[in-house]
C-alpha cells in the first residue's frame, strides 16, 4: 500500500492535535512520545516506528510506513541478516480493531508475515497469533468472512 500523506510532517501536523510539553515528572516513554510526534515522519527509525506503534500513536501514519519497512527487509530477513523484529511485533500486537479500521494493511501485514523465514521465537509466536486472529476473516469484506 502507498504511503498517500506527506511524510516529511509531523503526526502533530497531520492529526492537529497538539500534546504540548509533557508533565517534568513523567516517564521516559512519555517524554518520548511527545517528542516522536513533533518530528517528520520521515525522520523516524524504524525502533522509533515501533515505539509509537506499540503505543498505538499516530496508527494511520506509522503502520503504513512500518509495513514499507517490514516489506522492504522481508529478503534480507530470509538471507539471515538483520530484521528489525522489534518494529514487526510492536505491529503485529495491535489489537484486532485496529485492522478492522484499517482492513488493507491488515491484508498487507498477512502478505508480509507469509514471506517471513526464520523469525525468533517471540516475533513467531506473535506472527502465529495474528494469522489465527483473521482466520477466515476478510478485512475488506463488510461482514468480515467474504460472504
Amino acid at each position: 500500500m502507498p504511503v498517500n500523506f506527506d511524510a516529511n510532517r509531523s503526526i502533530e501536523d497531520l492529526d492537529g492535535e497538539r500534546w504540548g510539553d509533557p508533565p517534568s515528572e513523567s516517564t521516559g516513554l512519555v517524554q518520548t512520545m511527545h517528542a516522536l510526534r513533533k518530528r517528520p515522519l520521515a525522520s523516524l527509525t524504524a525502533y522509533e516506528l515501533g515505539r509509537l506503534i506499540g503505543q498505538n500513536v499516530g496508527l494511520r501514519w506509522t503502520l503504513p510506513l512500518a509495513l514499507e519497512i517490514l516489506r522492504d527487509t522481508v529478503e534480507i530477513n530470509n538471507r539471515g541478516g538483520f530484521y528489525d523484529d522489534d518494529l514487526l511485533t510492536a505491529t503485529l500486537g495491535r489489537k484486532a480493531e485496529t485492522w478492522v479500521e484499517f482492513p488493507e494493511l491488515a491484508n498487507e501485514l498477512k502478505d508480509i508475515v507469509t514471506l517471513l523465514e526464520d523469525l525468533p521465537t517471540h516475533a513467531t509466536r506473535e506472527a502465529r497469533r495474528f494469522l489465527k486472529t483473521f482466520e477466515g476473516w476478510d478485512p475488506c469484506h463488510p461482514d468480515g468472512h467474504g460472504t
